[in-house]
């Protein structure tokens, strides 16, 4: 089993994600698709007039500000067009590809957050009323019979509360909780650079290997943005029992078989 997270990013292109997908299907690879959306979900915010806002935690992290206007539309471009599209993909390929939110029968649920800590102009504040929140349970059971069924889940937030509200969570950590809960061997988690590189942008200081005990060090010296996510997802995975995690180029071909490959960084004990 191999759970592969896409992330949402400009210069992604999905048929080469296909492809690689419909080849290991083929082969007989038990797979979960989770997707992002970030880069659509922001054209479209500009478009309808409520542009996105971002938040920086005490501790380093960025997230989208999400009030319910920015839920439903980051439910309009996840849930919808992204994940209609990669679903079509595949069937297209011959892959009978499912697309679910976390919403659906459940399958992310988790507490929503009252409020959040963020740091504006270096002063911390606190924001109420979004719609976040973490992935604490998958439904594994739906999960598997889908799979059992032939069927590929082609997974993307929201989550659900446990009191039933549609909540924005990160998709490298729900991804990462997905694979711990299936018992997943791999994580695949790839996006529009090549890994995690030790001086960013230049992609030609990737770090290829990488323990877990080497993560945190990596998150505070190296990580910039959204990598920072990734590698704490990167950790969920491992300390969940994931044997590896491979941070990957969802750019170019053959974006998942390179990283089967141990092209990007890899990330195990």
């Amino acid at each position: 089993m191999i759970v592969v997270k896409i992330g949402g990013g400009e210069g992604i292109d999905y048929d080469v994600v296909c492809e690689d997908v419909a080849q290991l299907v083929a082969e007989g690879q038990r797979l979960v698709l989770v997707h992002g959306g970030s880069h659509m979900t922001n054209v479209v915010a500009e478009a309808l007039g409520h542009p996105p806002r971002f938040v920086t935690s005490p501790s380093g992290y960025t997230s989208r500000l999400t009030d319910r206007a920015a839920l439903e539309i980051f439910e309009m471009v996840y849930c919808g067009q992204i994940n209609k599209n990669i679903v079509e993909r595949l069937q297209a390929r011959g892959v009978n590809a499912v697309g679910l939110s976390g919403i659906d029968g459940r399958l992310w649920q988790g507490t929503r957050k009252k409020a959040i800590r963020v740091v504006e102009n270096g002063r911390k504040r606190i924001i109420r009323d979004t719609y976040t929140g973490k992935v604490e349970q998958v439904n594994t059971t739906f999960l598997n019979n889908l799979l059992d069924g032939g069927f590929l889940p082609v997974l993307t937030p929201p989550a659900i509360s446990y009191a039933g509200e549609a909540m924005n969570v990160d998709g490298d950590r729900a991804a990462a909780v997905t694979a711990a809960a299936l018992g997943a061997a791999e994580l695949l988690i790839l996006s529009n650079v090549p890994g995690v590189l030790r001086h960013f942008p230049d992609e030609s200081s990737l770090i290829q290997q990488m323990t877990r005990a080497e993560i945190d060090h990596a998150r505070r010296e190296y990580a910039q943005g959204r990598m920072r996510i990734k590698l704490l997802g990167a950790a969920e995975a491992l300390d969940g029992g994931v044997r590896r995690v491979l941070i990957g180029n969802a750019r170019g071909k053959r974006p998942i078989l390179q990283a089967l490959d141990g092209k990007g960084t890899v990330i195990g004990d």
